[in-house]
This record gives C-alpha cells, sequence and structure tokens, in this order.
C-alpha cells in the first residue's frame, strides 16, 4: 500500500471507502440524489366523427381500464370536449398517445389525443 492512499478496516468493511491524500484531506464520493421522472396525463379530445363505443374500446385496449371506467372516461370526453385517460412518464404517455392515433386512423377516425405535463 502506498502512503498516498489509506483505508480503514471498517471503511472497508462499510463498503465506503475514502482516499486521505497526502496534504490531511479527506476524499468522499459524492452523494447522487435522484429526481423521479415527471408524470404526463394523456388527454382524448372530443369529435363529432369518432363513436363512443370505438372510444370506449380504445380505452379499454391502450389504457387497461374496466367497462365502467371507459364509459366513464368517454362521457367525461364527450360532454367535457376531453377526457384523462391515464398518467404516465413521458415515454408510456407518448406511446400510449401514438397508439391511439394510428388505431384510430385505421378505422378512418379523427379521433385526436394529446400529452400534457401532469
Amino acid at each position: 500500500m502506498n502512503q498516498d492512499t489509506r483505508m480503514n478496516a471498517s471503511d472497508e468493511d462499510s463498503g465506503k471507502a475514502q482516499e486521505i491524500r497526502n496534504d490531511g484531506l479527506l476524499l468522499a464520493e459524492p452523494e447522487v440524489q435522484t429526481k423521479r421522472p415527471p408524470w404526463f396525463k394523456v388527454v382524448l379530445l372530443n369529435d363529432d366523427y369518432t363513436p363512443m363505443d370505438f372510444v370506449v374500446f380504445l380505452i379499454k385496449d391502450i389504457f387497461h381500464r374496466n367497462h365502467e371506467e371507459a364509459v366513464s372516461i368517454m362521457l367525461d370526453i364527450h360532454k367535457k370536449g376531453a377526457g384523462v385517460c391515464g398518467v404516465f412518464t413521458r415515454d408510456v404517455a407518448e406511446t400510449k398517445a401514438e397508439l391511439v392515433i394510428t388505431l384510430s386512423r385505421r378505422n378512418e377516425y379523427p379521433l385526436q389525443c394529446r400529452v400534457e405535463k401532469a
């Protein structure tokens, strides 16, 4: 062991090895604090052409809601002009929004969907 670097047995045991330099300063690893990712909500928008049954199908299929929840969300969309289908991390929210748009276009419906910060 060289003189520049010394470790105490207790440091090795605890898994927190610290380095002591020649000038007597103790160098410790900085603690990294991670933040939780921000949440985003997926919002479906009302239109005059997409059937209510299709909207219920999408909510059940993509957002894994039961029938009662899907109908309730669909009625919010119909009455209020928009409805929140779920809250997710950004990647998941964007993927689900893309699925809504893709399935709607394949079935020739103009249903719109947006992702908003929760």
